[in-house]
């Protein structure tokens, strides 16, 4: 753009190049948001359902769907490989972790009474499968996992009297010891969290754990910055219900992060505003403007100028302004999403994949 002594050499007002400006600035501002091609549906031989993706690379993607399947990329989706893991045909894989094109983790959400809380792991690209933890502990329904490195993870489940079950490792998965229930704060009545996304449970840095949760009276958010050893908890202005709460979150870094709403009862009204941001780590939350299009949303994502990504059944939207505005970008449904350097993998119902990549 010309300089302010570059337009008066011309002849300009000082007045005319603030419209300049003006202009120039909206046109930045729309051309941000334009340059979204829509979604590339991808091919992956399965009519199984996704709620999980992740990436470990802009090339590299795990997805884990029900029937025990799970869907795998090295090449940023040109081939897919899709397999089901042995003996986990009852498995709806609701979070997987993708450490590398060889390694990665599956966790099955569902009652562990029906010997569907299980936790499987992959080396070797998916070729075999081991089975690494399996309880049949009444009340356990796993709902989100996440892991800190290849070594350190976390997995959370529905409470039980009262408390997450939360079980971590520090050896890559070989064992998994349960946090004591002593030191997590006590659950308002029938709040529990959602399966809805992989990202009830989200980790940053190398210590830092946020869950967040549904069914109370409003959504909370359960926060450890020692690996899940102490926790604190929190209220967000979004409310909860029978089944509303929170189901998608997204920590940008160890101050910043984003929730998202939901209402999973048929037929009834999503929260509006339905997001919610922070930027002390979780401690309090402010409510952002109301997400376009409007509807359910479940997952979130980053991508590069802190733009803001979110997806869900009712479409994907985006923020270029921590969420003080959205833009509808499309109304594809999908329940999840992993982005990395601007390659972004979102899964739905039926098989959905896509990717896109955003500059």
């Amino acid at each position: 753009m010309p300089t302010l002594a570059e337009w008066e050499a011309f002849g300009h007002t000082p007045h005319i190049l603030m419209k300049y400006v003006v202009i120039s600035l909206f046109i930045s501002l729309f051309t941000r948001f334009t340059t979204f091609a829509q979604w590339q549906p991808q091919a992956v031989g399965t009519d199984a359902s996704f709620r999980s993706v992740s990436a470990a690379g802009p090339a590299i993607a795990w997805i884990g769907g029900t029937k025990g399947t799970f869907i795998r990329t090295i090449d940023g989706g040109k081939t897919w490989q899709t397999g089901n893991v042995p003996d986990a045909e009852a498995c709806d894989f609701r979070d997987v972790q993708a450490i590398d094109a060889q390694t990665a983790y599956l966790m099955s959400a569902g009652p562990a009474e029906k010997g569907q809380a299980r936790i499987y792991k992959t080396t070797d690209g998916g070729q075999t499968w081991s089975l690494q933890y399996q309880t049949q502990q009444a009340g356990v329904f796993f709902d989100s996992m996440d892991f800190w490195d290849k070594e350190h993870g976390i997995v959370v489940s529905d409470p039980v009297n009262g408390k997450w079950v939360v079980l971590t490792t520090d050896n890559g998965g070989q064992t998994w010891q349960p946090v004591s229930p002593a030191v997590l704060p006590p659950m308002e009545p029938k709040e529990g969290a959602f399966a809805a996304s992989g990202s009830s449970l989200v980790v940053q840095g190398k210590r830092n754990v946020w869950i967040a949760s549904g069914m109370g009276k409003f959504g909370r958010v359960f926060h450890s910055s020692d690996r899940g050893q102490t926790w604190s908890v929190s209220s967000t202005p979004l409310p909860g219900g029978e089944f509303a709460g929170l189901c998608g979150m997204h920590f940008f870094s160890e101050k910043n992060g984003m929730v998202v709403a939901a209402n999973y009862k048929p037929d009834q009204p999503q929260p509006s505003p339905n997001t919610a941001i922070t930027r002390d780590g979780g401690q309090t939350w402010q409510v952002t403007a109301p997400i376009e299009p409007p509807g359910l949303k479940e997952a979130i994502a980053l991508l590069s100028g802190d733009r803001i990504l979110v997806v869900g059944p009712s479409g994907t939207s985006l923020s270029a302004d921590q969420g003080q505005s959205w833009q509808k970008l499309d109304t594809e449904a999908f329940h999840a999403v992993a982005c990395v350097k601007g390659t972004c993998y979102a899964v739905g119902a039926k098989g959905r994949v896509a990717v896109q990549h955003f500059k």
